[in-house]
């Protein structure tokens, strides 16, 4: 042991302490996180060292149960409802070969995107050593979603003691004869992991299930989730099953309680706690059966037995039930990782009480893998039920304090602390409309002045909206500013916005007295779901006078908030009117915040240029906005609107334009080199250069060519002298004022190619893309801190982008498998 470059926390304790229970010495196996079948992530290993709470996640409910992305979506909402409870992911699954505990944004990806292609594996106990040895032969790289049990098996190797999951297997109806029994029942036989779960699903038989487990020593308990007295072991889509479960906890703490006990006493199998299924979605236990026994029927004549019945038996459940039962899968899913994560926190807090207690005796049991993991490795008991035990002294334990499982009013304060980003603007409720002609049809846009066939959804959006999503799912701290009115939709937005774990606390409900209406916006696309056409009724954001219920509103409402936080970023979309345009970019530059603008529309954009008295558009070094993102169309109204307004007039302008170095006969050569003469023809490079003494850092976004960054550098850049660097500096300052106030050094332009090319018929809505990318950089500027480059960050907002691309929501849920990339 004393070989490895690391190992547990028992091996390193005294050779005077030390003594084997039970099995020799050729029951032991060590492996490290540098094995090359095994890793644990980083973030994994150090919140095991840290002694924070860890929940386990299996991957065959995204590789063999969603379609890509919707398991993607999930994945991302998974992961954060763990962080949100106060947990750590560690999402399990089999990537080239290697068993990783705690999965990578990216690794995530490509292990979730290939669902449904056949050479994607279902990995269980048995599999284990199959693909992990295989891969490499004869250029095989094997990947595969872990069910329960692999799941179990690879969370235990890491130290990990919690995992929530969906749904258990079971023994099959009619076992007696088949002997199907599913290997989830002796891995809980032999593998110490809680296991949180909504019971096994209900086309199995419940009563032998629960025998079965009794045979394999496994304690089973159901949580009481309010109910007094006896309750029902759950049937996953159905409450209750009609089988008593065998014990009963009330709440998170006794089930920590039971754990700690088990661990204590070195008991080598697992435990499984039945989580039912939240009332609202759970499905009546007969209409359940019902669908069951004519999915068993079509089973048993498809001849679909072993490791395909149960695929075939759900299919066929949720082609029988429709969506009801898709829509309860998923909400027992999010519900178990809830409760398994407040499982985690309240069993991490127990251990810390115990450990603080006088009467602690000077040692303690500690079996394989009870978290004896260092930042830097572990070493495992592998085998045999039993293992190496290793007596501890009381001395060498590191417990940290576990928060507290939240409360709903805990949650409250986490979700409406200060926020590092506010976001300004428009909160929608959002329709959008693809044309979906019918078969055979050649037409490819819908017809003006008559109906045409279309899919019609509908969604949570607004510029300003879907900008604080997309840095809220990146993993910034953000507050939206946004009004609705106190109507259906109003009150329908705010819904929506508490269900997505956003912070509603910069949302204003304007009075009906005021007239105000919720903004909405109806998008037009056409069969390739491009924008067409697109309404919009933001007027709530648009009533100037002094006394008006907006005016208050900022005045009383926004204002305050913003001063008390202080946050370093502000981003504003061009849905206000300009009056109140004006004012966010005061405040915003009375408390040194970084201002970025999100221009909207080719009609919006002008307000930044149209500022009524006294507010007035600074220019560099103190601009009033630091960075835009408009896409082509947009660019070119802000250009239009900056000449027409007389900005182009300005002496101030003019000094940083003199100061930037463009050769006086233009720049088309050097502008076509470092973006390409299509731009060139276009004007885009040069309407970027135009607008910099306005907006110093502009990301113009050019769809699938990818994105333009032009932006002025000062003249301490580092950029400037940089080899590195050097293709992209357009040009540096030549009229001797760089040592001057003014301080301009030079120009950085770069054109970022698409990271993608995604194909017509995988692009499931434009809509919310642009925010998208606009709001993954704003998380990465504030994540990463002053001296944040935005050049480091386009290819990650390109990624996020792309996933709302194929995504039917403004902002794609999966953006959270990204933050990491931050």
């Amino acid at each position: 042991m004393a070989s490895l470059p690391w190992a547990c926390r028992a091996c390193r304790a005294a050779a005077g302490t030390r003594r084997r229970l039970h099995t020799p010495a050729t029951s032991t196996r060590s492996i490290s996180t540098d094995s090359r079948f095994f890793h644990v992530s980083e973030e994994v290993r150090q919140a095991i060292a840290e002694r924070r709470p860890v929940v386990a996640l299996e991957s065959t409910i995204y590789t063999h149960g969603f379609p890509y992305p919707a398991n993607l979506s999930l994945a991302s909402r998974l992961e954060s409802l763990v962080r949100i409870n106060g947990g750590v992911p560690a999402t399990i699954g089999i990537l080239d070969g290697v068993a990783r505990v705690g999965m990578g944004a990216e690794e995530l990806i490509r292990l979730v995107s290939s669902a449904g292609q056949p050479g994607l594996l279902k990995v269980s106990r048995r599999d284990l050593g199959f693909v992990c040895g295989l891969t490499g032969a004869d250029g095989k790289a094997l990947n595969g979603g872990t069910t329960v049990s692999a799941t179990m098996i690879l969370a235990h190797m890491a130290g990990i003691r919690v995992f929530a999951t969906g749904g258990l297997g079971g023994v099959h109806r009619g076992a007696e004869q088949s002997m199907d029994v599913s290997a989830d029942l002796t891995e809980l036989g032999r593998t110490p992991v809680a296991v949180i779960s909504s019971g096994c699903k209900s086309f199995l038989d419940i009563p032998k299930t629960l025998e079965y487990l009794e045979t394999q020593g496994v304690a089973v308990a159901t949580f009481a989730d309010g109910r007094e007295g006896a309750v029902d072991f759950p049937a996953f889509w159905s409450r209750d099953s009609g089988v008593a479960s065998p014990m009963v906890v009330r709440c998170e703490t006794e089930a920590a309680r039971v754990i700690h006990a088990h661990t204590s006493l070195g008991l080598q199998s697992g435990l499984h706690f039945a989580n039912p299924i939240p009332a609202q979605h759970s499905i009546p236990q007969q209409d359940m059966e019902a669908a069951i026994y004519e999915a068993l029927n079509k089973a048993t004549s498809a001849g679909a037995t072993g490791a395909a019945s149960t695929p075939y038996i759900l299919a066929k459940i949720k082609e029988l039930t429709g969506d009801r039962s898709v829509v309860a899968n998923r909400a027992l899913v999010e519900a178990n990782v809830i409760r398994g994560t407040r499982v985690a926190v309240a069993l991490r807090t127990l251990e810390s009480e115990e450990a603080d207690r006088p009467d602690r005796p000077e040692s303690q049991v500690v079996g394989p893998g009870a978290s004896d993991f260092t930042s830097t490795g572990v070493s495992l008991g592998i085998g045999a039920p039993g293992g190496m035990y290793t007596l501890v002294p009381a001395s060498t334990s590191t417990t940290a304090t576990a928060p507290e499982p939240p409360t709903a009013s805990a949650t409250t304060s986490i979700t409406d602390r200060p926020a590092d980003i506010f976001v300004a603007g428009s909160l929608n409720v959002d329709l959008s409309c693809d044309f979906a002609p019918r078969a055979g049809s050649s037409t490819h846009t819908p017809e003006l002045q008559t109906s045409n066939p279309a899919t019609i959804a509908q969604s949570l959006g607004g510029v300003a909206h879907n900008v604080a999503r997309a840095a809220h799912l990146m993993g910034a701290s953000v507050r939206l500013c946004s009004a609705v009115g106190d109507d259906l939709a109003g009150k329908a937005a705010l819904d929506a916005l508490a269900a997505s774990d956003m912070s509603a606390a910069g949302v204003k409900t304007l009075p009906a007295a005021s007239g105000s209406r919720t903004s909405q916006y109806v998008a037009i696309n056409d069969r390739n779901k491009d924008l067409v056409l697109a309404m919009a009724d933001v007027s709530i954001l648009e009533d100037t006078a002094e006394d008006s219920a907006l005016s208050q509103t900022f005045a009383n409402f926004w204002l305050p908030q913003l001063q008390r936080a202080r946050p370093t970023h502000l981003a504003l979309d061009a849905n206000w009117a300009p009056q109140h345009l004006g004012r966010w970019l005061a405040a915003g530059q009375s408390i040194g915040a970084h201002i970025a603008f999100e221009p909207v529309s080719t009609a919006k954009a002008a307000a930044l240029f149209h500022l009524p008295q006294p507010y007035t558009l600074a220019v560099y070094p103190h601009a009033s906005v630091h960075l835009a993102t408009p896409n082509t169309h947009e660019l070119a109204a802000l250009y239009h609107a900056a000449r027409a307004s007389g900005a182009f007039e300005r002496d101030d302008w003019w000094h940083v334009i003199d100061a930037l170095g463009i050769p006086a006969t233009g720049a088309r050569v050097q502008l076509a080199l470092a973006t390409s003469s299509a731009l060139v023809d276009q004007g885009v490079p040069q309407q970027t250069l135009q607008l910099l003494p306005f907006i110093p850092c502009i990301c113009t976004k050019l769809g699938a060519q990818g994105v333009l960054l032009t932006q002025l550098l000062a003249a301490n850049d580092p950029r400037l002298r940089s080899g590195e660097d050097a293709p992209y500096i357009l040009s540096r300052c030549t009229n001797g004022t760089e040592d001057t106030a003014l301080g301009v050094g030079g120009v950085y332009m770069r054109l970022f190619p698409a990271v993608e090319h995604v194909a017509a018929e995988a692009i499931v809505s434009v809509n919310g893309v642009g925010d998208t990318f606009a709001g993954t950089l704003l998380a990465g500027l504030a994540k990463r801190g002053p001296g944040a480059r935005v050049e480091g960050l386009v290819d990650v907002a390109q990624r996020a982008a792309v996933l709302t691309l194929k995504s039917r929501e403004s902002v794609s849920p999966g953006l959270g498998t990204l933050g990491r990339l931050l």
